[in-house]
């Protein structure tokens, strides 16, 4: 059964109050991060991350050869044995003087991208999952180890997915918790709407349009998209709504171009395009305001796109009460604007101005 993503948050606590480890499995993107480190803030605890498709095997743990003579042990019939210690890794460090400096804080150690590490990493990490110690390092108890993994084609359910992931064997699954993690509108929704630092974590862009298109948060390879060799997901919406954030900083809204090939490179081609045509109905390029008053108004116009360009003029003439026609310097900079487009645009624009008779009375 998968899950929501308030359920499952929920469901990790509940595994992690049980003394278990619990597995979080979901598609690229999907969000486990961001539901670690939701669980991290709601508990005040601190997260550590360990990616463990970057880690080699041995290094978390690194044999130290003797330093000093006290190091050596003398013996009567073996000769003199060397004493190897052990060094730990950065992460290892910190986590021992977090718990020394804050005993009574709770400690996250999350394992992401848990099958996509080695054989060999993954049976070492899962011993110290186990255990709780590395040699002679013991974990402190308020250490609490959280996994994830994407679906590998033997796991129920999964059996499409084409991860590049190295199973892990009966006796690993067998000690920890999975929960399957599915995408979900409305709580990615709530997430993505919620105020940090007084703005919303996700541009209203964004979360507006797939208020008006839940099916477009993330869309499955085996779907109706699959010729698409992207697809959107939760993160590639966050890395959209951050380039939003940034177009808005600079005002490029008039170069439809170039965002939507942003958008394309985050979304897939399908998704993206979409998502681009609601943008320039939202955000066409010009306010009305700066279309009438703007001293680079027309090169601006000029630039756009034909869609944009009609949907600015329509926005105008849907403004005739506040930047009415009649007025000499109006009339003539929406004619300016006007025979910019191309003809099929003109055309649209006449006819909306024929359907309106009282535009010009």
């Amino acid at each position: 059964m998968s899950l929501t993503y308030q359920t499952c948050l929920q469901a990790v606590e509940v595994v992690l109050a049980s003394g278990s480890v619990p597995t979080i499995v979901g598609e690229a993107g999907i969000g486990k991060s961001a539901l670690v480190a939701d669980l991290a803030a709601k508990r005040h605890a601190k997260l550590f991350t360990t990616v463990v498709s970057l880690v080699e095997k041995g290094d978390l743990v690194i044999p130290v050869p003797p330093l000093t003579t006290d190091s050596f042990v003398q013996t009567d019939d073996y000769g003199s044995l060397a004493d190897v210690q052990f060094g730990y890794s950065h992460t290892l460090v910190a986590m021992i003087r977090q718990a020394e400096a804050h005993p009574d804080q709770e400690i996250i150690w999350f394992l992401d991208e848990f099958n996509r590490g080695t054989q060999a990493v993954q049976s070492e990490l899962m011993n110290l999952v186990l255990q709780r110690q590395i040699n002679t390092l013991k974990l402190p108890r308020q250490v609490h180890l959280i996994l994830a993994e994407n679906p590998d084609a033997t796991m129920a359910g999964f059996e499409q997915s084409h991860y590049g992931v190295t199973p892990g064997d009966a006796a690993i699954a067998d000690r920890t918790t999975r929960l399957i993690l599915r995408a979900d509108t409305p709580s990615w929704l709530d997430w993505a709407t919620a105020e940090v630092a007084g703005q919303p974590r996700i541009d209203p862009l964004v979360t507006a349009y797939l208020a008006e298109n839940p099916g477009d948060l993330y869309v499955a390879t085996t779907g109706t998209m699959a010729d698409d060799d992207l697809q959107p997901t939760p993160r590639a919406w966050e890395r959209v709504s951050r380039a939003l954030r940034q177009v808005d900083r600079e005002n490029l809204w008039g170069h439809l171009e170039m965002l939507t090939a942003i958008l394309q490179g985050n979304l897939g081609i399908t998704v993206g395009m979409a998502f681009a045509g609601y943008i320039s109905e939202q955000r066409p390029g010009l306010t009305v305001e700066q279309a009438f008053q703007a001293e680079d108004a027309v090169a601006t116009f000029t630039d756009l796109v034909p869609a944009q360009q009609q949907q600015i003029l329509q926005l105008c003439l849907a403004a005739g009460a506040d930047w009415p026609l009649t007025v000499a310097a109006n009339a003539r900079r929406f004619t300016e604007l006007l025979e910019v487009c191309p003809p099929d645009g003109q055309f649209a624009v006449a006819q909306l101005m024929a359907d309106e008779p009282d535009l010009l009375e």
